[in-house]
């Protein structure tokens, strides 16, 4: 039996040995693909290879790609954990061709795996083919020796990359797994069982889809497979459900041990969902996506959600799937590192949004309770209450059917569907193309033709280039005159590309027939050095000698800036904990801003003694080190990677200062981007700001250098200004500006009362006041009050009641146009008569809606201020008609 690392390591051994170039596993989050919410497929990264805008240095290539389907037209996501096969993160084996080799030969290597390296018995092996495809399956008789009867025609068999691009037949390997097991053979009406599994499909890209009808050849045909390693780890391990195989197993005991409930019954379905949707979610944390309410962040929430509620459902009382990620990191870290790297962080978010997910668990079954007050056997929750309950809680339906069953309400499931609909409407709104932009083709064209821009910047600010490339309005030119605003490429340059959270260079160019300014520097592809131009003087053309020069002064700053972002890097970690990590960053000559991963806000006294540790490594004035290292070296030698980014062969590590507690740098990152010489270069460092921006990611903003002291003496200068005016010295302002502060609360708690008393004693300040009123026996107070805030009226409307002592009173303030408005009853007749009724019918005269407190005190609101007069005489009128019965 083989465990699943030794089927992944297999397989690309076998391709290797094979002349397959051996590419790691692409992010989750795909490049260059806005069609795409997550990589699906070990063939997205190859995407521009098979359609020719791209080239690689390798025409075949085997890949083991991490993939995630729980969005967009993949979406399984509530038939995982029910289902042998459903997940929504697996692994996807892959061998490809690209214009190398063709159907026989990818027929062979499939074949000599599937019977040689798996070891998988002959005699239980068949495959399907498209109906017309002879050669595939004359091929499938030479190769495997296989007969009619196991080489199926089935129209399922064309694959697409979409309505037009490379197109091709394929075909399927399955498995018998016995008579044990339910199902029939492919093309058969029991086909849907599950005794004959498919677990590799063979794509035989021939062809290229022109339009509705037209199809032709393809000059060079290709190869694209995928092998569901899960599937096939559980027919090499002998059992017939994925959730089975060793690493599914590992992390159910670990549930079954955390959680206390065996897994059995329904309980085992919840253990498999908790099982897969950790693995999919430590995933993604890893490539740098984090919950939200948007976009990819919105599906990893409804994924961790949906995990957490079935760790509820088993009776699970405290966090538990944080404690799972050390097992999911033991059986899987090897393959992956960037788990290891992200283990912290991973278990903190799920830590921290496992807590959140309990307490809106418990409110939504307040919720619950709420909506369904005075519902007996036999009604039905409206639909959108069961899907707002759902959308804005995190409460499933089927959590809501099980909570109502007992009571024999049903759910409205086709108003749920609807609002469903809606909503993934709206979502596929919110990310549709949230993908980097699809690259241009012209830019692979650029690069293929003229390789990548030399980049001359680490070492100076000047250089002379030659011009190998004009565009002008998304087309290339020739020539370019003033007035022009044109893209450029020369040869070599020493304007640094935007890239990696470093704003481009700007400067100057000068040709002895041009002059212009560069106004930005864009990276394209990760190769080509675009200049931004606008032509000042002259004429440009191809091929001409220009003197490019960076500005220098902004230069200065901005690396300056950038060396700051990763001292302060290191500080979060060494400040907060190991789980920080970056999200995002800007570089300006001006600022810098860095977003990184952290469950709540930075205490001031963390702020303080992050800007300290900066400013003494700052002042260590040491030499910054750069060299260039083998990418699994550079990160095995502890070099800080970034999550989701992918890197080259080759990386630029960076090495600043040391460390004041330990024997060991301050800082080692991979970095691309310019940086100081000597730390001191820095000069000062202080932070502007620390806010939120997304839950679980928190941002400063600093500055540096001569900005941080220019800031600093305006702060200076402020201060001084101020205790001026206020008649003391800079160092007793912040006593004085307490003292001021406490006198102002003082006074307005004064002029609060005074104005509530002025308000209760009404127009003639005696007794209970002239205008209360004997309604059929009840004392009411009806008075729309003015200089009373909303958050006085409360406590205005209970002293009414206690001068009472018995009656209803009902007060509206109006501010800024909207009306605030409470409702009071004495409890000798709450039994008689309820404030949220009265409340809510005042709500409805203000325009407004709802209202709600207890039947002895409500409040409520509306934006017709104007109308609040009419909102009183509602409500007595309403108290009239009670009265009355």
């Amino acid at each position: 039996m083989k465990n699943l690392s030794d089927i992944r390591a297999g397989f690309l051994d076998f391709f290797r040995e094979r002349e397959h170039a051996v590419v790691p596993s692409s992010p989750l989050v795909p490049r260059n693909d806005p069609t795409l919410l997550f990589t699906n497929a070990g063939m997205v990264q190859f995407k521009n290879v098979f359609t020719g805008a791209e080239k690689r240095p390798y025409s075949r290539a085997t890949t083991v790609q991490k993939c995630v389907r729980a969005g967009g037209k993949h979406n399984d996501l509530d038939n995982v954990g029910y289902t042998a096969r459903h997940h929504t993160f697996f692994e996807m084996l892959g061998n490809f061709s690209f214009g190398d080799y063709f159907k026989e030969e990818a027929i062979t290597f499939a074949w000599d795996f599937v019977t040689k390296a798996a070891s998988l018995p002959k005699d239980r092996l068949m495959v399907t083919v498209y109906p017309t495809d002879e050669q595939a399956r004359t091929l499938w008789k030479k190769i495997a020796g296989l007969s009619d009867d196991r080489i199926i025609g089935h129209d399922s068999n064309l694959w697409a990359m979409g309505p037009t691009g490379p197109c091709g037949f394929c075909s399927e390997i399955f498995f018998d797994q016995g008579d044990t097991v339910a199902g029939g053979p492919p093309g058969t009406p029991e086909e849907d069982g599950d005794r004959y599994l498919e677990f590799w499909n063979l794509v035989f890209m021939q062809f290229e889809q022109v339009d509705e009808k037209t199809r032709v050849d393809l000059p060079k045909p290709s190869i694209d497979t995928g092998l569901g390693l899960e599937r096939l780890a559980a027919i090499q391990q002998g059992v017939h459900n994925n959730y089975e195989i060793d690493l599914f197993r590992h992390i159910i005991e670990m549930s079954v041990e955390a959680s206390g409930a065996p897994a059995k019954g329904e309980a085992l379905s919840s253990h498999r969902v908790i099982a897969d949707h950790l693995r999919s979610t430590s995933f993604l944390i890893a490539d740098g996506v984090l919950p939200s309410n948007e976009g990819r962040g919105y599906v990893l929430r409804r994924i961790m959600r949906r995990g957490m509620r079935h760790a509820h459902l088993i009776g699970s009382k405290d966090p538990l799937m944080h404690r799972l990620v050390p097992v999911l990191v033991a059986e899987m870290g090897t393959a992956y590192p960037e788990l290891k790297r992200a283990e912290a962080l991973i278990a903190e978010t799920l830590k921290l949004e496992e807590t959140r997910f309990r307490e809106t668990l418990a409110r939504g079954l307040k919720l619950l309770d709420e909506a369904t007050v005075g519902m007996s056997k036999g009604d039905m929750l409206a639909g959108e209450v069961a899907f707002k309950l759902y959308d804005t809680f995190g409460f499933p339906l089927d959590l809501t059917q099980d909570a109502l069953k007992p009571r024999g309400i049903a759910v409205d499931t086709d108003g749920f569907n609807a609002a469903m609909a809606k909503q993934r409407a709206d979502a596929r709104k919110a990310w549709a193309g949230s993908g980097e932009a699809a690259t241009d083709a012209q830019w692979f064209a650029i690069l293929d033709e003229l390789g990548k821009t030399e980049f001359l910047g680490y070492d100076t600010e000047e250089a002379e280039g030659t011009v190998v490339a004009l565009v002008k309005d998304g087309a290339r030119v020739r020539h370019a005159k003033a007035g022009d605003i044109i893209l450029m490429l020369t040869n070599q340059t020493p304007f640094y590309a935007e890239s990696g959270g470093q704003v481009g260079d700007t400067g100057t160019l000068k040709s002895p027939r041009a002059e212009g300014k560069v106004a930005d520097t864009e990276k394209k592809l990760g190769a080509l050095h675009v200049h931004v131009v606008e032509l000042t003087k002259g004429e440009l053309a191809v091929g001409d000698a220009v003197d490019l020069t960076v500005d220098g002064e902004r230069r200065r700053a901005t690396r300056a800036n950038h060396s700051a972002t990763h001292l302060l890097h290191a500080a979060l970690k060494r400040v907060l904990g190991p789980h920080v990590s970056q999200k995002g960053s800007l570089v300006a000559p001006d600022r810098l801003r860095f977003d990184f991963s952290h469950p709540k806000p930075v205490t001031a006294d963390e702020l303080g003694r992050i800007e300290a540790l900066v400013n003494e490594v700052v002042r260590q004035n040491t030499d910054v080190a750069t060299r260039l290292m083998p990418t699994d070296k550079a990160i095995e030698a502890g070099a800080e990677a970034l999550f989701g980014e992918k890197y080259g062969e080759e990386v630029r590590v960076l090495t600043m200062g040391d460390d004041p507690k330990a024997d060991k740098a301050y800082s080692v990152e991979l970095c691309g981007g310019t940086h100081v010489h000597r730390l001191g270069d820095i000069g000062l460092f202080t932070i502007l700001s620390e806010s939120a921006v997304a839950s679980g990611v928190r941002r400063i903003e600093a500055l540096t250098s001569e900005g941080a002291r220019r800031y600093l003496s305006h702060q200076a200068e402020l201060a001084r200004e101020t205790a001026a005016t206020l008649k003391t010295n800079a160092e007793e302002l912040p006593a004085r500006v307490a003292q001021l502060a406490d006198e102002r609360r003082r006074l307005e708690r004064e002029l609060g009362e005074a104005k509530k008393a002025l308000a209760l004693a009404g127009p003639s300040n005696g007794g209970k006041g002239d205008d209360a009123k004997t309604i059929a026996g009840i004392s009411t107070v009806l008075r729309v009050v003015e200089g009373v805030s909303a958050k006085d009226l409360k406590s205005l409307a209970d002293d009414a009641k206690t001068k009472l002592g018995s009656g209803v009173v009902a007060f509206a303030a109006v501010a800024d146009g909207k009306a605030s408005l409470v409702v009071g009853v004495t409890d000798d007749l709450t039994k008689k008569i309820s404030a949220v009724d009265l409340v809510r019918l005042g709500a409805e005269a203000l325009g407004g809606k709802g209202g709600g407190g207890r039947p002895d005190m409500a409040q409520a609101g509306g934006p017709d201020g104007a109308r609040a007069a009419e909102a009183l005489a509602a409500i007595e009128k309403r108290l009239g008609a009670l009265a009355a019965n």
